[in-house]
């Protein structure tokens, strides 16, 4: 067998020369000696420096071969084939170097590349040779570590787990209870977690149930109590990866944020100096960052949000996979009661108060890993749901932390690509939606400072969450809702919206869904950037085009929809496109075609004297006869008609307009508006009704005292 001179000084040298080997196009695979020294460089004799730069070759080299692979089965063929021999060699010496060499390395395959690990180790023999490692250096703390460490990574993969069976699990639940060495107790109580979990599902998916040596409960608070008293990095890295793992169970999630001591512990564990070196490959295996950020999104979950349907068939699922209910399981079909919206809400504030905040800021700022940030964005949006906790969240920089998120995620677009739709899954949708949440219940300084540009960068990624396929009804909402908000900052600001790639499309077809906060909020962002973009304005009837007769349409019917938010919205719409001409004409032929437009501005004034539109039969089942008023409804109903009276050019349209308005109780409702203010001589409405009523004297109408 090549061996290698173990030399920590020339390690880091010669690994920096592969990488580079491995980004030359003419290059193959590695010497002898450059396997040997790759294959030695994960071993407990060397630095963590020295790791960290063998994971970055491994990964290169796996995804050359990846890369260059016609399938994914020729790729792990591939990778099989330059490691396979070489590690089993040195798991079946007798030599206690090489031993290790072979553990490790088969371990941090495992982190870079799963499939072909999962392939060497379930070769006939390899299992047998790795524990036959602890029969021949029975003294060896190391190589008991490796082995642990080794057994965890496998029992992450179903296919490896189903080579573990008793003897193995023995071994490793007598690791985790002796307390001589923490470290090793830490890698064997992480390796039960994960035989534990994975062993559960495969039995619930065969329909049967598999033992558990040790609860949930008993193995948090033994990787809880390494978390506060751990010294090593190597034990702490393991027990927060257990504790990943067991705190997605209600019962461990109650027990650890109930414990300040653990969690100070746990939040101290993510660096807090700002621009502090990114992890590693090394760290995705060996830093507790990641299980951290984990932990933290775990205890502060809430059930996912399912409708009826969704509901029922979860239920059927649970029922069908549960082969008997024992005496400590929920009852079938029932939920856990201490993951019910309350018990999380508490737990968040729990969290909040012993400085999860701080820690998830600071874990954006650590690294630039898609991982880890995507589990701080899924966290923050479920602190950001208790409305409490979002004051705290911008306090802490919680916005800047999901602006961060969101650019890693989605990068600013090539000129060539403005209206390319990104791809994106539904995770990556959860800071968006984070953020989101904060504009819509502060204001945009508080939320992204008073650089307005920062407000501008936010609107493409709501703009995304409110077209993208993959984005969720309510995800869509809450996305109009924001850009409703920041509409509303600067007429620049609504330009903007308005012109984000589909928006105004989906926009309009949204004011037309039948769900009424959908509709609401559709209505109410158009109603923004009527007011605020004169591109919008001039499209929606202020300017004479082919389409805006239309849109002026689906504007008068919102205005006769049993919500009065719509009915604002909608209204106040065409209270600021009245003061066009061109809109007051369109309106015009508008009721002059389907004698409805006066009907309902009069309704929206007084609908006890004003005779419901024409419309039909469905119309007339959908909304109640008596619309309930509100004072903005009555101000904006009187604005559009005195609008549309004075817009109106033609003399025979508006000797029409005049009589059809005395016809269906207008005027009656206009009088009455007057009368109303006569202890109010500051009512906004005075004005505009007076007006109104002097448009109809002069145009025949009699004016009733």
């Amino acid at each position: 067998m090549t061996t290698v001179s173990s030399d920590a000084d020339a390690a880091p040298n010669v690994l920096d020369a592969v990488l580079k080997k491995t980004q030359d196009a003419s290059w193959t695979t590695f010497s002898p000696d450059e396997l040997a020294l790759v294959l030695a460089s994960f071993s407990p004799s060397h630095p963590v420096a020295v790791h960290s730069k063998a994971y970055i070759v491994l990964s290169a080299y796996c995804q050359r071969r990846r890369t260059e692979a016609s399938s994914p089965e020729a790729g792990t063929q591939l990778i099989c084939k330059t490691f396979e021999t070489a590690v089993t060699a040195r798991i079946a010496d007798t030599e206690e170097t090489e031993v290790l060499a072979g553990l490790t390395f088969l371990a941090a395959l495992f982190d870079v590349d799963h499939l072909s690990a999962s392939t060497i180790f379930l070769r006939d023999g390899v299992l047998e040779s790795i524990m036959d490692t602890l029969d021949l250096f029975t003294s060896s703390r190391d190589v008991d570590l490796a082995v642990a460490h080794l057994l965890g990574r496998a029992a992450g993969h179903k296919a490896c787990r189903a080579l573990l069976g008793a003897d193995h699990q023995k071994w490793l639940e007598w690791k985790s209870r002796q307390t001589d060495d923490p470290e090793l107790r830490a890698a064997a109580a992480v390796a039960m977690v994960k035989l534990a979990r994975g062993s559960s599902v495969d039995a619930t998916e065969a329909g049967g149930s598999a033992e558990q040596p040790m609860d949930d409960a008993e193995l948090a608070a033994l990787m809880k109590g390494l978390v506060v008293d751990g010294h090593q990095t190597s034990s702490l890295a393991d027990a927060v990866e257990g504790l990943a793992y067991v705190s997605t169970t209600s019962s461990v999630k109650e027990m650890l944020s109930k414990d300040p001591a653990f969690l100070s512990k746990l939040f101290a564990l993510v660096p807090r100096r700002k621009g502090a070196p990114a992890p590693s490959l090394e760290d995705v295996a060996g830093s507790p960052l990641y299980g951290t950020v984990v932990v933290i999104a775990n205890l502060c979950a809430y059930r996912p949000r399912l409708s009826p349907e969704e509901a029922q068939i979860a239920k059927l699922r649970r029922m069908a996979k549960t082969p008997k209910i024992s005496s400590q399981s929920q009852p079938e079909g029932q939920e856990d009661p201490l993951d019910d919206d309350e018990h999380v809400k508490q737990r968040g504030r729990r969290i909040v108060q012993a400085g999860a905040m701080e820690a998830l800021t600071s874990a954006v700022r650590a690294t630039d890993s898609r991982a880890v940030r995507l589990v701080v964005g899924k966290a923050l949006l479920s602190l950001i749901e208790d409305k409490e906790n979002r004051g705290k969240v911008l306090q802490a920089g919680g916005a800047k932390a999901l602006v961060t998120i969101i650019q890693s995620i989605i990068p600013p677009p090539k000129s060539t690509d403005v209206n390319k739709v990104p791809q994106l899954d539904a995770v990556d949708f959860e800071p968006i939606q984070a953020l989101a949440k904060l504009a819509i219940t502060a204001s945009p300084v508080q939320v992204f400072g008073p650089n307005e540009g920062a407000i501008f960068d936010a609107i493409r990624p709501f703009a995304l969450m409110l077209t993208h396929p993959n984005a969720n009804l309510l995800q869509r909402f809450e996305a109009i809702m924001a850009l409703t908000n920041l509409s509303s900052q600067s007429p620049e600001a609504a330009s903007r919206v308005a012109r984000a790639a589909g928006l105004m499309n989906k926009i309009e077809m949204l004011m037309l869904e039948d769900h009424t906060l959908i509709r609401r909020a559709s209505t109410e962002l158009v109603c923004n950037l009527v007011a605020g973009c004169e591109e919008i304005f001039d499209k929606w009837g202020g300017a004479t085009n082919p389409s805006s007769k239309s849109k002026l349409q689906v504007l008068v019917a919102l205005c006769d929809v049993d919500d009065i938010p719509t009915r604002l919205a909608s209204s106040g719409a065409l209270a600021t496109l009245t003061a066009s001409p061109d809109a007051c004409h369109s309106l015009a032929e508008l009721q002059n075609e389907r004698h409805r437009v006066l009907p309902i501005l009069g309704q929206l004034i007084d609908p006890t004297v004003v005779v419901r539109p024409p419309g039909d039969e469905e119309d007339e089942e959908d909304v109640p006869d008596d619309l309930p008023t509100d004072p903005g409804l009555v101000h904006r109903g009187i604005v559009c008609v005195r609008n549309l009276f004075y817009g109106v050019g033609n003399k025979a349209a508006q000797m029409e307009i005049a009589s059809e308005s005395n016809r269906v109780g207008l005027v009656r409702a206009l009088v009455l508006a007057v009368k109303g203010c006569a202890q109010n001589t500051n009512s906004p409405i005075l004005r505009p009704a007076a007006e109104a009523l002097k448009w109809l004297l002069e145009h025949g109408v009699e004016i009733p005292v």
